[in-house]
């Protein structure tokens, strides 16, 4: 089932206008909480934003699908969620790989629940500090947006190297995949002969 989740889970950026629970928004961080960390110091902490008044604050300062040619939000398909990923700085002063594996933890969560997310990096952080109040020593790293999904998308292969998502004549966002073959090495990258390996 956890393949299956990792393997069928893609990333929505529009939302149905329902709230979501709670209980799921913390059972998310808290899965966060649980995941692997560098050397155990679990660095990271996490501000849940389901308030209406900020939501579209924290809209605002968010970039979204920048590789897909007009694609804008109406505001019926807002993010109904957030959570940000904020490094303390007092534990650590980097966050290592403890920030992916929060957010895929975060992800499959959600999309467990029947939630669907977006992980934004292009974020106006000094924006964003300031709507929520956020010290100096946390940075912050990733917003995790959520609300149940109001699109669809799918993995298609790569073609030609080019990774650009398209919306097809159904309205699906196709989201190109390189193919396990190009991918995977078995032992070795190199071969004796120079070859990479196979």
């Amino acid at each position: 089932m956890i393949y299956e989740s990792i393997v069928n889970r893609r990333t929505i950026r529009k939302f149905k206008q329902v709230p979501i629970s709670r209980e799921i928004l913390t059972r998310c961080v808290d899965a966060a909480r649980m995941s692997p960390s560098g050397g155990n110091a679990q660095p990271l902490k996490y501000i849940v934003v389901d308030d209406e008044k900020l939501l579209p604050e924290v809209f605002g300062t968010l970039s979204w699908a920048r590789n897909i040619p007009g694609y804008k939000h109406a505001p019926n398909e807002v993010p109904v969620a957030y959570i940000v990923i904020l490094l303390d700085t007092k534990i650590r002063d980097q966050a290592g790989s403890d920030v992916g594996i929060s957010a895929m933890s975060i992800s499959l969560v959600a999309y467990e629940a029947g939630v669907a997310s977006c992980m934004l990096g292009s974020v106006d952080r000094e924006r964003l500090r300031k709507i929520l109040k956020i010290p100096e020593y946390l940075q912050i790293q990733l917003v995790v947006a959520l609300g149940y999904p109001l699109e669809r998308s799918k993995a298609v292969e790569m073609k030609g190297g080019d990774s650009r998502y398209w919306l097809d004549e159904n309205g699906v966002l196709n989201v190109p995949k390189r193919r396990l073959e190009d991918v995977i090495v078995w032992n070795s990258y190199w071969t004796d002969s120079g070859k990479v390996a196979s």
